[in-house]
């Protein structure tokens, strides 16, 4: 028999890692999974032209979504597959040009650009300040006349800072390179319009915004210049030959519905977010000592909350808290023995007893389930202090 505590479903503040799929998106996607089973490209019956249509009315909400034009935005796997296509697709039309990037991107960026960078090509990697933010003035004294491309992440999906991309693609307004985007934390956090902010590709995936796995989109610009991409797989030319291979139908139409309610309800989630993360912040602060908050102070993704707690393992916090689905992060972390490297770039890492727990609370958190998490975090570390 399984003890109490692994029967009783956990409160999920893991927001960042994923979320669970909305019941309206799932209602949305159904259809597809039971009648209009059909093959979008098979346009010669009417089950392949009924799922065709259905893609079409997703690709519209995504591109409503972030400011776009419809025909922009090609459907992907995800944001590591849009990542992908954006950075290789631009890199691979220029050998050996240069490329520039952030120390906190997500891997999915980071090891990209290093993998190109080990094939030829030049990278130039911008620190940020303690916050996480990087200065835009940084970026425009990283650039030469063969830069390629510059990928600044929206938010940071570890410390939840939002960085300035207006400012950015001001930056970039007078060069020859293209500005990418990894909005995977930020679609329907913070506002995105393309047009606005100058940028030329963005990633983005669904099931960070209460839609399915498994798929996402990328937003490729093509007027007023229009964005070339090397493809990374060849095959039936669907989604402009970019994303080659028959369309995951009912997922595509989920990003779809996830996008626009994301963009629906974003200020009215944020407010009721910011309350909630502001009540843990205090619950923790009165009970606990040695506490710092990682990430910017105002510009930080109203859900997130990363905090640093010394004196304690994160590993045996963790453990001692089956109760709560959340992340840790520390001078140590157990998965890979290696430090986070946004936690390093802000030089939050330097104890190897000082763990990093990272909150994200999501559409479905309530008041009373922070209560309870902040009771759980505040007995666990006391525990463990008053056993060293």
């Amino acid at each position: 028999m399984l003890p109490a505590a692994a029967m009783t479903t956990p409160i999920y503040l893991d927001h960042h890692a994923t979320t669970p799929i909305d019941p309206r998106v799932l209602d949305a996607m159904l259809p597809s999974l039971r009648d209009e089973f059909g093959n979008p490209s098979s346009r010669h019956h009417a089950f392949g032209r009924r799922a065709a249509a259905r893609v079409e009315e997703a690709r519209e909400r995504v591109a409503q979504a972030l400011g776009a034009r419809y025909a922009d935005v090609v459907f992907t796997s995800g944001a590591t597959e849009s990542n992908a296509i954006a950075i290789q697709g631009v890199a691979r039309t220029h050998p050996g040009a240069h490329l520039v990037t952030t120390a906190i991107e997500h891997r999915a960026v980071l090891d990209t650009c290093r993998r190109l960078e080990r094939e030829g090509w030049r990278l130039t990697v911008v620190p940020v300040d303690r916050h996480g933010r990087v200065d835009p003035q940084h970026i425009r004294d990283a650039l030469a006349p063969d830069t390629v491309l510059v990928s600044v992440m929206a938010a940071n999906n570890e410390i939840g800072t939002v960085q300035p991309l207006a400012e950015i693609g001001a930056a970039l307004r007078d060069s020859q390179a293209l500005f990418h985007v990894d909005a995977t934390q930020a679609v329907g956090r913070v506002a995105l319009d393309v047009e606005a902010l100058g940028i030329d590709l963005l990633s983005l995936s669904a099931h960070k915004i209460y839609g399915p796995k498994g798929v996402g989109a990328l937003y490729r610009r093509r007027r007023p210049r229009r964005v070339e991409l090397q493809p990374l797989v060849d095959g039936g030319g669907q989604e402009d030959g970019l994303r080659p291979g028959t369309l995951n139908v009912p997922g595509i139409v989920g990003l779809g519905v996830a996008c626009e309610l994301a963009v629906a309800c974003r200020d009215e989630e944020n407010a009721r977010l910011h309350a909630l993360r502001e009540r843990l912040l205090a619950h923790l602060t009165r009970s606990l000592d040695g506490l710092t908050v990682n990430g910017h102070p105002q510009w930080r993704l109203a859900g997130n909350l990363n905090i640093g707690i010394d004196g304690v393992e994160p590993e045996a916090l963790l453990l001692g808290l089956p109760e709560l689905a959340l992340s840790a992060g520390a001078a140590c972390a157990s998965a890979s023995a290696r430090p986070s490297h946004v936690l390093e770039a802000i030089g939050a890492s330097g104890s190897a007893t000082r763990a990093a727990l990272r909150f994200g609370l999501g559409r479905f958190n309530t008041a009373e389930e922070i209560d309870r998490a902040a009771a759980l975090v505040v007995a666990r570390v006391r525990a463990l202090r008053a056993a060293r």
